[in-house]
């Protein structure tokens, strides 16, 4: 049974029981947009909680976590039966609440858990009624993004980052008292795992992630988890390559246009990480000569501040490696193809970055303008991939011609930077031997 198959059918057993059950939250506000939710969530109302899991035992076993408050998520499907409950903050912990479940709660004062007025709909899973406490319906036709209830909504820090992420991915904006609420919390003991889990949703699956990052801006929390961001507001450059504006300006739109094209890179998250992060270092290397701004070699500098931020909520080794090489290479394909560089200046490029057909995709969205490069740069990537499936001097073949020792790295490598300038294996061969005898081999 599918998930929906499944909620219709558990939704008839509890009315035949004298219950209700309802949608709620995010899949009642996709719903109304026309968008399919992967994931189901009901309330129930009406229905003690042991006739409940008696009602929902024939459609699999239900997990542990979550039963204690009174939320029954089926481990063969993707819905979550839940009884209505009332939340209240008990400590300073993300986790740190108390949770009363009651069948009989009101929609209204069951709703008043929820974050923005556009969750906080139900609709009936058999006739399609929506019930709408809050009146969300009226603020998605509006595009606000407001709070339920201000008394609680300042008790989950989380609920910032939400924001966040959904003024991303909806194009909602908030209203000023919701602004305001934000303002007034501190995101500094969130999990970095819920961090990066909002970051993502506006990353991957918003056409404008912009607005994550400028809905943080606006209600003031920047500075916790991206302040190397905030040092670039106000940042200068160069209006003969940045009519944009400043550096922050640059990166929010360098940010969109990398959603636009995501889907061709090698890996959408780290792509976008390294949209967000590739300019950190003009925090610290713009200057002004002789009435120019300049930013040189920002793309060095700014290794260190991406990586700092990144590892507040992200300590994958694959990601950080791809970003400080990919940062440190961004500036070069458009400048070696602007100057109509050598082969073997375009080979190693191409050989020292983790991905580089993500290399040429950045270099286009970093500057809209260096488009006119690309094919330059797709014809030189191919060339690099016919030249390194050419055959080539191998430890092995250095070893047949009696080297061996500690430098045999470093052989490898001159053998390696033969290959790259398109030496064939005969010739590369022969030098790498002699390189090699007049350096102690």
């Amino acid at each position: 049974m599918t998930a929906y198959e499944v909620a219709r059918a558990a939704a008839q057993a509890i009315a035949a029981t004298g219950g209700r059950a309802y949608y709620v939250g995010g899949c009642v506000r996709d719903r109304l947009l026309g968008v399919e939710s992967s994931d189901l969530d009901i309330e129930v109302y009406g229905v003690p909680a042991d006739t409940l899991v008696g009602i929902l035992a024939p459609f699999g076993p239900i997990k542990k976590e979550g039963t204690a408050y009174g939320v029954y998520s089926l481990a063969d499907v993707a819905v979550d039966f839940a009884l209505p409950r009332i939340e209240k903050r008990t400590g300073m912990g993300h986790r740190a609440f108390s949770v009363t479940v009651d069948p009989h709660l009101s929609f209204e004062d069951a709703a008043c858990r929820r974050d923005f007025t556009v969750n906080a709909m139900l609709c009936d899973v058999l006739t399609g009624d929506i019930i709408d406490p809050f009146f969300g319906r009226t603020d998605m036709e509006n595009k606000v993004l407001r709070a339920v209830c201000g008394a609680h909504f300042g008790e989950d820090p989380l609920r910032v980052l939400r924001g966040a992420q959904f003024a991303a991915r909806l194009g909602y904006t908030p209203d000023a008292e919701t602004v305001n609420l934000c303002k007034s919390m501190s995101l500094s003991l969130l999990p970095p795992a819920r961090v990066e889990e909002e970051l993502k949703k506006a990353l991957l699956l918003s056409a404008a992630p912009s607005r994550f990052f400028e809905f943080l801006r606006v209600t003031g929390h920047l500075d916790e988890w991206f302040s190397a961001l905030r040092k670039l507001i106000g940042l200068r450059q160069n209006p003969k390559y940045h009519p944009e504006g400043d550096v922050y300006t640059h990166t929010m739109e360098c940010l969109d246009r990398a959603a636009a094209v995501r889907a061709e890179s090698s890996d959408p998250y780290k792509f976008m990480l390294l949209a967000l992060t590739h300019d950190f270092g003009k925090a610290t290397t713009t200057k002004e000569i002789d009435g120019v701004i300049h930013a040189y070699g920002h793309e060095s500098a700014g290794i260190a501040p991406a990586k700092e931020t990144v590892m507040k909520f992200c300590r994958r080794a694959d990601v950080l490696a791809y970003l400080e090489r990919m940062i440190a290479l961004h500036m070069k394909p458009n400048i070696l193809a602007a100057a109509n560089a050598s082969e073997k200046a375009t080979n190693k490029m191409f050989d020292e970055a983790p991905s580089p057909t993500d290399l040429i995709l950045f270099a286009s969205v970093d500057s809209p303008r260096a488009a006119v490069y690309t094919p330059f740069l797709r014809a030189r990537y191919a060339k690099y991939l016919e030249v390194m499936a050419r055959p080539y001097v191998r430890g092995d073949d250095l070893v047949a011609a009696g080297l061996s020792g500690e430098q045999m790295k470093t052989w490898l490598a001159y053998a390696h930077k033969l290959r790259l300038a398109g030496v064939d294996k005969t010739a590369a061969l022969a030098q790498t031997i002699a390189f090699a005898r007049k350096n102690g081999g």
